[in-house]
C-alpha cells in the first residue's frame, strides 16, 4: 500500500487524538489553556500531510489516487474541521462530562437548512481540494504523472453533484422524527 494512504490515516488519527486530548485537559483536567493547545494542533496535521504529498510529487514519484485522497483529506479538513471540533465539543460535554446540553436533533425545515449548510462546507473542501490538485497539476506539468489526481476529481466532481441534490431532497421530503435519513 502507498506509504501517502498510510499517512492519511495517521494524520486522521491524529486529528481526533488531538481533539480528544485537547476536550479531555479542557473539562476532565480543568487546563483550558493546555486544552487550547491540543486543539490549535489540529491544523499542523493538515500541513505535515500536504508537505509530506507534496515532497514526493515534487521528487519524481508519479501521482497516485492517494495523493489525491491527500488532496481531499486537506480540502475537508479545512472545510469541515471547525464543525467537527465544535461537534465532539458537544458530545463530550454531553457524554464524557455530563455538563452540557443534550446534542438536539434536527428534523424538518431546519434539518434541511442544515444539511443544506453541510453542503456548503463540501463546496468550500471540493474548491480548496480542488485547487491544491490543480497547483499541483501545474506544479508538475506533466499530464502523464498527475491524470490520476484529475481522473479522482472528476468522481469527487459526481459526489459533489450527488450530496446537493440530497441536500435539496431533505427541502422536498423533510426528515421526520424516528424515520432515518438518506
Amino acid at each position: 500500500m502507498n506509504w501517502i494512504i498510510w499517512l492519511i490515516i495517521a494524520c486522521e488519527i491524529g486529528f481526533w487524538v488531538f481533539i480528544l486530548l485537547g476536550l479531555s485537559f479542557r473539562y476532565l483536567l480543568k487546563k483550558e489553556k493546555l486544552g487550547f493547545i491540543f486543539l490549535a494542533l489540529t491544523p499542523v496535521v493538515d500541513l505535515i500531510l500536504i508537505i509530506a504529498a507534496t515532497f514526493d510529487l515534487y521528487s519524481g514519484t508519479p501521482a497516485t489516487k492517494a495523493h489525491a485522497l491527500a488532496a481531499i483529506y486537506i480540502g475537508i479538513s479545512v472545510g469541515f474541521g471547525k464543525s467537527m471540533i465544535r461537534w465532539a465539543d458537544e458530545h463530550f460535554q454531553y457524554y464524557i462530562t455530563k455538563t452540557g446540553p443534550k446534542p438536539v436533533k434536527l428534523y424538518g425545515l431546519q434539518f434541511a437548512k442544515q444539511n443544506l449548510k453541510s453542503w456548503g462546507r463540501h463546496l468550500l473542501s471540493y474548491l480548496i481540494g480542488a485547487s491544491l490538485i490543480g497547483f499541483i497539476s501545474y506544479l508538475i506539468n506533466d499530464y502523464e504523472r498527475t491524470k490520476a489526481l484529475i481522473q479522482v476529481l472528476g468522481i469527487w466532481s459526481l459526489v459533489l453533484i450527488i450530496d446537493l441534490l440530497i441536500s435539496l431532497s431533505y427541502f422536498v421530503f423533510p426528515r421526520q422524527p424516528g424515520k432515518p435519513t438518506i
